[in-house]
């Protein structure tokens, strides 16, 4: 009897464990893959210069939690090169950043109002 009641327990602790490891798992490894634009905040940021040869944007910007970042200026590709024509030095924004093939990339922008 106690051989059954041992191998029930480690059947169900089995049969629930590995479900709660793949949750860990996934969990623990979200913070390496940047989270989608969708689901990501936008943060705020000021265009410091903008380099339309090079497809790139200065930005000074607050924290960006979905690339473990904080406030900082750095620059940035733009998703499409055609945004650089919206904005100028001073402009403040709201935009999503996002690990694109390795680059850092503004994947979507908004004038601040």
């Amino acid at each position: 009897m106690k051989s059954i009641t041992v191998a029930a327990l480690t059947g169900f602790a089995l049969a629930f464990s590995a479900p709660g490891l793949a949750a860990d798992d996934h969990a623990g490894h979200g913070a390496m893959h940047a989270a989608s634009p969708a689901s990501t905040a936008m943060a705020d940021g000021l265009i410091k210069a903008v380099n339309k040869a090079a497809g790139k944007v200065t930005i000074s910007h607050g924290p960006l939690t979905n690339l473990g970042m904080g406030a900082m200026t750095m620059e940035f590709r733009v998703k499409n090169a055609a945004w650089l024509e919206q904005i100028k030095a001073g402009d403040k924004i709201r935009f999503v950043a996002d690990d694109v093939n390795g680059v850092f990339t503004v994947v979507q922008f908004e004038k601040a109002k």
